[in-house]
């Protein structure tokens, strides 16, 4: 009742009076809780500064097999039975050999079960043999992205050496393959039985193919983008003779455009459409349609492709001004529309825009070549760029994956991790905020309310960390529509800044 009537309270209060709530909830810690988001809506403009350190978010922490009791604050629905299971980056040394990149870190499985309204949490170092290997010699025994592995101590000097060399392999043979995976496993000792390429697509520069995260579908194709961040195979295939790591071949080249590869998914036959666009790096796909005519494809595009760089783990953790200008100096991710007409006439006039879709500004331009210029429509206001940009892109997949849609969710980035949530609003350009201060969510997962067909009929789940080791983990549910919490489980376990999740129900 006592919340209650403060609430109350709190909605009479003048301009005056708000300006000091944030000082009475950061004294009075238990109004945190139900007044964490009044900052939610405040915007960063131009260079951001005095970023706090979030060191203790990409350090190394101890696996919980054994199932802990989540502490529930509001509520989770009784609807809501299943596991969240996430994964990232857990452990980024051996003895006294440590990890330089964020994506080098040792494998950390997470699991959040629901269930009946109950949160249950435990996690485990995936035993990989890299991880088995790494841990019988107390050392990094296998290089990884950005870390080279030293040789064995044990060896002798010719052994040494040999063990760091390599014959390059040949660069004329290289491709880029989509392999089509069945769904279900034969038994259980097969992983990926019957699986098949069933597209081969050769780089437009054979000796650097471009560096890629994921690839578009829809229900007939397959969108490749080859895009200008390349892999220097010669770089690549020498690394361990020069001493250097993979991330040493890897490079941005902005003097290329990208190119969208098109793919017949059922054929595996390559559309003769030449698609280019001004050079951007993605590695998130949002979603891919087709209408009238054409594929429809939205990313989160960022016109910077250095981010690799900025994620080595020495940038990631400082602190003050050093923090400051890696994050100033980072590319940002925003939500891009690009349209590919698939059936081109050979007499399409030199100039014209062959798109026929009234409810986008993305053109595609028939050039003197025969090739197509894409220029993207922006998903988006000003207002997203207040918030950093935005990144780990996830929509109701269940029921609009590959079809026309309107809501995807996301974090927004001002900071070098994701420090809020965001839902677009892809028609109206309209964004809904969830954050928290001092708090870090990550992806979010939609899971729909069982038996709905509406986009956003259903809840996100994030897991949200903090580097103040006086505040507890948490996973959070927000209610889809309206983006407000309707619940949180706090978990008393160090947790570390991760990827990708996916939700499994029961």
């Amino acid at each position: 009742m006592f919340f209650r009537v403060f609430l109350h309270f709190i909605r009479s209060l003048s301009a005056t009076a708000v300006d000091f709530l944030p000082v009475m909830v950061h004294r009075l810690p238990v109004f945190k809780r139900y007044m964490g988001n009044t900052h939610q809506k405040k915007g960063i403009f131009g260079q951001c500064r005095d970023l706090p350190c979030v060191a203790p978010l990409l350090t190394t922490v101890e696996e919980a097999p054994r199932g802990i009791s989540a502490r529930i604050w509001g509520h989770f629905p009784k609807w809501l039975n299943g596991s969240l299971l996430r994964i990232g980056p857990g452990k980024f040394e051996f003895g006294k050999d440590k990890y330089n990149h964020w994506f080098d870190g040792m494998a950390l499985l997470h699991q959040f079960r629901m269930a009946k309204g109950t949160v249950t949490y435990r996690s485990k170092f995936l035993q990989s043999d890299t991880y088995k290997a790494n841990s019988a010699k107390n050392r990094i025994v296998m290089s990884e992205f950005g870390t080279l592995a030293l040789p064995d101590p044990c060896k002798n000097v010719f052994e040494r050496f040999m063990s760091r060399f390599e014959l390059p392999g040949k660069a004329a043979g290289f491709s880029y393959k989509v392999i089509r995976v069945p769904p279900e496993k034969v038994d259980l000792e097969e992983t990926i039985h019957g699986a098949q390429v069933i597209c081969s697509i050769a780089p437009t520069e054979k000796g650097k193919p471009s560096y890629y995260h994921s690839f578009g579908m829809t229900r007939n194709y397959i969108i490749f983008i080859e895009q200008p961040l390349k892999m220097n195979l010669w770089k690549i295939a020498t690394s361990k003779i020069r001493g250097k790591a993979f991330l040493d071949g890897i490079s941005w080249e902005p003097q290329c455009n990208t190119r969208f590869h098109v793919v017949d998914k059922h054929t595996g036959q390559l559309l003769p459409g030449r698609y280019y666009s001004k050079p951007f790096v993605a590695f998130h796909q949002i979603n891919a349609f087709e209408d009238q005519g054409c594929v429809i494809i939205d990313l989160c595009c960022q016109d910077n492709g250095r981010i690799l760089e900025v994620y080595q783990l020495q940038n990631l953790r400082k602190a003050g001004e050093g923090l400051d200008q890696v994050y100033n100096s980072a590319g940002k991710s925003f939500p891009r529309r690009f349209v590919l007409p698939l059936n081109v006439s050979l007499n399409a006039p030199e100039g014209d825009n062959l798109s026929p879709l009234s409810y986008t500004s993305a053109s595609a331009v028939k050039q003197a070549d025969g090739t197509i210029w894409c220029c993207h429509e922006n998903l988006h206001q000003e207002d997203l760029e207040k918030e950093g940009g935005i990144e780990f892109p996830q929509i109701y997949y269940g029921q609009f994956s590959g079809k026309k849609y309107r809501f995807f969710y996301g974090c927004g980035f001002r900071h070098l991790v994701g420090d809020s949530l965001i839902k677009v609003d892809v028609v109206n350009k309209t964004l809904k905020v969830w954050r928290e201060d001092g708090f870090y969510p990550s992806e979010p997962v939609f899971v729909p309310v069982p038996g709905t067909n509406e986009e956003d009929g259903g809840v996100i789940l994030s897991v949200v960390i903090t580097p103040n080791q006086n505040e507890s983990n948490f996973l959070l549910v927000l209610d889809a529509k309206n983006f407000e919490e309707l619940g949180r489980a706090e978990v008393p376990v160090q947790m570390p800044y991760g990827f990708h999740g996916t939700f499994i129900p029961i």
